[in-house]
């Protein structure tokens, strides 16, 4: 990768990784406002979360097609040049984190609806926990080299 196109690929991949940020902070504002509504008595109205999460979805594909793209780029260029940019180390550990965060939340409303009864029971074993390492390889597979 050339210096011209590492000029280039930076701002842009920073851009969309913002943009990818402001959909995971969405969707992290979306799961805790559910996850309040599934803990209030009052009735909770799953169709709406539904179209919520729906419109969500729609944004975000084709963001992640962009992020798919950009980590082609990042993992074909030179690691000294990669070691020298922190913004974007900084910004996907920041994504990593807020993930997490986000997965967390999502798995308890998941046992709220439940427990509540709202999922149909040949959905139940979907909600099965991931194996204990699961996070931890996906944390390795997103920061290697």
């Amino acid at each position: 990768m050339n210096s011209a196109t590492a000029a280039t690929f930076i701002p842009d991949l920073m851009r969309d990784l913002r943009g990818f940020a402001v959909l995971c902070e969405e969707a992290l504002a979306l799961a805790s406002r559910e996850h309040q509504a599934l803990a209030e008595t009052g009735s909770y109205q799953p169709f709406e979360f539904f179209q919520l999460r729906k419109d969500l979805l729609g944004r975000l594909d084709p963001l992640m097609i962009e992020i798919r793209r950009w980590r082609q780029f990042w993992q074909q260029s030179d690691p000294v040049e990669r070691g020298g940019i922190s913004d974007v180390k900084a910004m996907i550990q920041m994504l990593q984190d807020l993930i997490v965060r986000i997965l967390q939340l999502d798995r308890e409303n998941q046992q709220s609806l439940l427990r509540r009864g709202l999922v149909p029971a040949r959905q139940v074993s979907s909600f099965a926990a991931p194996p204990n390492h699961y996070v931890a390889s996906l944390y390795r597979r997103n920061t290697s080299p």
